[in-house]
């Protein structure tokens, strides 16, 4: 067998082969993509004689991209090993501090090596999954990059045009983008007339209490306010339109991007049985698809829990023993299961009151919700392993007020 560490950067991979003794039969620098990919299979071929590409064993510090694809495609067992594990690996053998590329490619070799089995392989999601990964991380970014924009928005309208924070509450609401695109200074919003708000807000896609709406905006933009100099006024409303401009276009191509995560979710065999799940609906549910995966074989139920930050994690010494909540976790996911816990209180009575009991013994709504985020992701693997949609009446069958431990 080989083992081989895989230490890469955004143009080179610094690789180090070793045998079954920890030998190093190679070390090199290879150059990202397909040249060095061939120069890879090239000394992997001549070190593994008439063996398997099973019998390769890869470390690297990522699961996703075109190299990786293309060693699993390749048929080597390729274990994608945490940054974090790597330095307390690295800290076992090297007391200095010293660290460089082509050793951290040999701590990697030597990682899956003696301890491959305390860490998985690579999971073998399907394309379509993957493909869901793509748009469900793409989406929310862009979301995230549109509320960073609307707070920036904000704090500009704060300096000079606060009566259009009391007009608008939600700066990406698309009724505040029409009327501060036409209206980007407090000069311009006080010479607006209702029906010019009116026709703003219809344009825009209001179709219920346009007049009442029109008349609530007109009576803010209105009112009386410090002004600022007519030049900085001017300065200040150039900035106004360009941010405006780019919150526009951000929420278009969000909607974009919705209706294409929609669509490929939708194709998956598991949209069924996620949409079933209390509190998840297409959104949620493809960003916990993504997540997860849909390797069938890649979880049991505690290592879902567990790779969903949901389970609780505990420090023992002595006498001494603390439960606490995991603080190292895939954020993407755990937000998503954090909301799903939040809106199934309201979709699930079995849901609320387990989350009720939680309280009643004293916990915070955060642990409670965060408690019953784990309860929910057992369910959802049960539903995933049976192939079977969500049920009330199996999810709660007992009295929830009867909290175990484990739970």
């Amino acid at each position: 067998m080989l083992f081989i560490g895989d230490d890469w950067a955004e143009a080179h991979h610094d690789v180090e082969i070793q045998d079954e003794d920890g030998r190093r039969l190679v070390r090199r620098r290879l150059p990202e993509g397909v040249a060095g990919m061939a120069v890879l299979h090239d000394l992997v071929a001549g070190l593994l004689g008439d063996g398997e590409p099973a019998d390769v064993i890869f470390g690297i510090e990522t699961d996703r991209g075109p190299w990786v694809q293309a060693l699993i495609a390749a048929g080597y067992q390729v274990y994608a090993i945490n940054p974090l594990s790597v330095a307390r690996y690295r800290e076992r053998h090297v007391t200095s501090g010293a660290k460089s590329d082509a050793g951290d490619a040999k701590v990697l070799a030597d990682l899956v090596r003696t301890d491959r089995h305390q860490h998985r392989p690579i999971a073998g999601d399907s394309d379509l999954a993957e493909a869901v990964k793509v748009l469900a991380r793409a989406h929310q970014n862009l979301i995230w990059s549109r509320q960073r924009q609307a707070n920036s928005l904000r704090s500009t309208l704060r300096e000079f045009y606060p009566a259009a924070l009391t007009a608008f509450e939600k700066l990406t609401d698309r009724d505040a983008l029409a009327v501060l695109e036409i209206a980007p200074t407090p000069t311009r919003g006080r010479s607006l007339s209702r029906a010019k708000i009116a026709a703003t807000l219809r344009r825009a896609g209001r179709q219920r209490y346009i007049d009442a709406r029109a008349e609530q905006i007109e009576t803010a933009l209105r009112t009386e306010q410090l002004a600022a100099l007519p030049a900085v006024e001017a300065a200040f409303g150039h900035t106004v339109t360009a941010m405006v401009r780019i919150l526009t276009e951000l929420s278009r191509q969000i909607g974009t991007l919705e209706g294409e995560l929609s669509a490929h979710f939708d194709r998956h065999p598991d949209a069924e049985i996620l949409l079933s799940q209390p509190g998840l609906g297409p959104v949620l549910a493809a960003r916990v698809l993504a997540e997860f995966g849909d390797d069938p074989h890649r979880y049991d139920v505690k290592a879902r829990r567990n790779y969903a930050a949901t389970s609780p994690i505990t420090r023992a010494s002595g006498t001494r023993r603390l439960v606490l909540a995991r603080h190292v976790a895939n954020n993407r996911l755990r937000d998503a299961l954090y909301l799903q816990a939040f809106a199934a209180l309201k979709a699930s009575p079995g849901a609320r009151a387990y989350h009720d009991a939680h309280r009643a013994r004293g916990n915070t709504h955060h642990q409670a919700l965060r408690a019953l985020a784990n309860r929910l992701v057992g369910i959802l693997h049960g539903c995933l392993r049976h192939q079977q949609p969500y049920n009330e009446a199996i999810a709660w069958p007992a009295p929830t007020t009867e909290l175990s431990a484990a739970a």
